[in-house]
């Protein structure tokens, strides 16, 4: 993508972030966001490797910080940055919630139907895509049923279930969404076991709807894996526990080392340093280093 700080705002949709991604074969993080430190190690990472990027705020993140700090504080990352950044809401799944981000400035937002029978989905989802494609906003959409745990949404394994091709064709073409988050073998939160990822759906699912398809659960996911969904039709990669883990690990190390330490930005400072390379190396595997 060949923005200039100069010519472009840097705050962009995810439609022009993921179909540049779609068109050229690599995937976009979306970075789940929290607080400013966060934020922060995100946007360092994605200026330290020339990387479009997705700062996208869950409905729990939201709930944890605020809709005026977190839209604002992902606004102001967007404005000071030189490479496109979208903000987005990850798994919307109350219309009021993707109305709400929508009125406060969000450039992008998942509308997370996933829990009702496919007819349901596709008439939610198509009243949300009226609505934001009116004013500008792109939307994500989810087809089948992710498993594990993210903030309060909460699927057991014996309830996902894998999209069909067939019916991610057919939602597609009725809901007109932007892009599409697939059930592949993925799952949220931390993996008791080693993800199977099924390679052979991503590639007909992609084949037949021709659009930018979204990874959800992605974090410890090996890098050879990700690599080959990439390279097969995924073009947005959510990455949250991850990034969760990097903060953790460097503000214990931290501690153990400065017991007597009570200053917050002693000890947020290592956190961030470490969330960020976290980031950047995703960011490299991804294929979205130097698309910016």
């Amino acid at each position: 993508m060949e923005n200039k700080k100069e010519d472009f705002d840097m705050l962009v949709t995810g439609k022009e972030i993921l179909q540049d991604a779609h068109k050229n074969g690599y995937a976009v993080g979306a970075f789940n966001i929290n607080n400013m430190e966060i934020i922060q190690a995100i946007i360092d990472a994605a200026e330290e490797t020339r990387s479009p990027v997705i700062l996208q705020a869950s409905q729990g993140g939201i709930k944890y910080a605020g809709i005026d700090y977190i839209s604002k504080l992902a606004k102001v990352a967007a404005e000071k940055a030189t490479v496109p950044v979208a903000i987005h809401l990850d798994h919307g799944t109350d219309f009021d919630q993707v109305m709400l981000c929508i009125r406060n400035g969000f450039t992008s937002v998942m509308v997370d139907g996933s829990r009702f029978p496919l007819e349901e989905n596709i008439e939610l989802t198509k009243k949300v895509v009226e609505i934001a494609h009116a004013v500008g906003v792109s939307v994500e959409a989810e087809l089948g049923k992710i498993g594990g745990t993210e903030d309060h949404i909460k699927v057991d394994e014996k309830d996902a279930t894998m999209t069909d091709p067939d019916e991610a064709l057919r939602f597609a073409k009725e809901t007109d969404v932007d892009y599409l988050a697939i059930a592949v073998g993925t799952a949220h939160g931390v993996y008791k076991g080693k993800p199977e990822l099924d390679f052979d759906r991503i590639k007909t699912i992609k084949k037949m709807t021709n659009m930018p398809l979204v990874l959800h659960g992605s974090s410890g996911v090996s890098y050879d894996d990700i690599e080959k969904a990439v390279s097969l039709g995924i073009n947005k990669i959510n990455i949250d526990t991850d990034v969760r883990m990097a903060f953790a690990d460097a503000i214990k190390e931290f501690i153990k080392e400065n017991p007597d330490e009570i200053d917050p930005r002693n000890i947020l400072k290592p956190a961030r340093a470490n969330m960020s390379k976290i980031v950047a190396e995703k960011m490299r595997v991804f294929g979205s280093a130097g698309r910016a």
